[in-house]
């Protein structure tokens, strides 16, 4: 076993230290707002709370959920995450094989076409009209197929397919009597599990966090998403915290003042959380993807 030298001592002890700072830096700001949710506003505002809760309550976690809006948003937005993504890993992979075959003719012209949409759009108003137009308008479509695909997510899959599966598998399929479906079925879908679970999170928290389209495509609040409940619970807090000062009776103010800094914690807490919980168990298909996926020189 070789042996250390000082200076590898040295590099390894500040490599750890370097490292402990970025997750210090990382951890304390999540850390920090879900100590601040369940501790005294006051405290708080006046900077005296820092990684231990003081004055410890629930009245912002009561204040969320004790509108049965937030049941119903919890479940829009699982559905609209799932529904989209599967939708968008389909619609992904099978815009990214036709791709990487050779044989197809102007592939690289298609391709470029693609990457333009990177730079170019048609705008909020020409979007509207077009998801009006194909009746999309309040229904749960609204909230799935405008971003059912990423340009820069099909750039990744093209290049883990073309750098990470030989092209003498495709060609040992096709001398068995494999079709096209079946090559794309039996052989790129399984061998590109790792990069499919990437997206998978990738279009997961881009469905989570559509909350932009939801404020423009939808009008009946049964399909509302959480994020638009959370937000509306937010102002209608601060709003009553507003209404109170204007009057004459400040300790309700006060009162009110406190609740709408502890609801605005425990929001952020509420919406989050789901996503925290999940990433970790795909972590390591995360890293793997990514690697395998990204392009080589």
């Amino acid at each position: 076993m070789k042996r250390e030298s000082f200076g590898d001592k040295i590099f390894i002890v500040s490599n750890h230290v370097l490292l402990g700072i970025v997750a210090l830096l990382t951890l304390y700001p999540l850390i920090f707002v879900l100590v601040a949710s369940i501790s005294d506003p006051l405290l708080v505002n006046n900077g005296e709370v820092w990684l231990m809760p003081k004055g410890v309550n629930f009245d912002g976690y009561a204040r969320v959920f004790q509108s049965w809006k937030i049941l119903l948003g919890y479940k829009n937005t699982v559905f609209y995450s799932i529904l989209g993504t599967i939708i968008s890993i389909f619609v992904t992979f099978t815009c990214v094989y036709p791709l990487t075959v050779k044989e197809l003719p102007f592939r690289k012209t298609i391709f470029t076409f693609f990457t333009l949409t990177m730079f170019f759009s048609g705008g909020i108003i020409p979007t509207f009209l077009l998801i009006k137009s194909l009746g999309m308008y309040n229904t749960i479509w609204a909230m799935i197929v405008p971003g059912s695909v990423s340009v820069m997510n099909i750039i990744i899959s093209r290049t883990y397919i073309e750098t990470t599966i030989p092209e003498t598998v495709t060609e040992a399929a096709i001398i068995d009597g494999c079709n096209e479906y079946k090559i794309f079925t039996k052989m790129i879908l399984p061998l590109s599990k790792p990069i499919i679970i990437v997206l998978a999170l990738f279009y997961g928290v881009q469905h989570r966090n559509a909350y932009f389209n939801a404020l423009i495509y939808l009008s009946n609040e049964r399909l509302f998403p959480l994020q638009v409940f959370l937000r509306e619970i937010l102002i209608q807090t601060q709003l009553d915290s507003q209404m109170l000062m204007s009057g004459s009776n400040m300790e309700a103010f006060d009162q009110q003042a406190k609740i709408a800094e502890s609801v605005k914690y425990g929001a952020i807490v509420v919406s989050t959380l789901p996503l925290l919980v999940v990433f970790p168990f795909l972590q390591n298909f995360f890293e793997k993807g990514v690697m395998l996926g990204a392009v080589k020189g």
